[in-house]
């Protein structure tokens, strides 16, 4: 009937086979398969919610630079209708008007007591050099000059 070898090698590929079948079937059914597709269940959820972040975060800076783009058209308006109105109503002055706006102050018409206030200093000046300035450390601390009689200081108890 049949050779001895075909029926041995029929024999093998449909053990191989059922094997194959076996394994698949037991990755499946097994608490470690479905520990598995678990796994990757939550890794495509992942995935899935980092790409709609993503797409959410390009969309907010879209957004934001349409608004900063408008916002940038309305100064623009603002500055241009503001322009407009200090031609319009100083066109009754002329263009010397205009000039007087745009010239800076000339130190020659200054009143003299205007002329010399200097800016606040951050410090106290000293009246002499071996006097002690307000960032000294000693500055307003009176110190005994016996040196014998220092006492030191516990702190008081808990």
């Amino acid at each position: 009937m049949y050779s001895l070898t075909v029926l041995i090698i029929c024999s093998l590929i449909g053990l191989a086979v059922g094997l194959g079948i076996g394994v698949l079937l037991a990755q499946r059914v097994t608490p470690s398969g479905q520990k598995r597709r678990e796994a990757e269940r939550q890794l495509d959820q992942a995935l899935q919610e980092k790409k709609a972040y993503e797409d959410e975060v390009v969309e907010h800076f879209t957004d934001t630079a349409k608004l900063l783009n408008q916002l940038t058209d309305s100064y623009r308006e603002v500055h241009n209708h503001l322009a407009r109105g200090a031609a319009d109503l100083c066109r009754g002055s002329g263009p010397v008007a205009l000039d007087q706006m745009n010239r800076k102050a000339d130190p020659a018409k200054i009143p003299a007591d205007l002329a010399d206030i200097q800016p606040p200093r951050d410090y106290a000046p000293k009246a002499s050099p071996d006097q002690k300035g307000i960032l000294s450390e000693g500055y307003g601390l009176e110190r005994e000059e016996n040196a014998d009689e220092v006492t030191t200081r516990t702190p008081p108890p808990l």
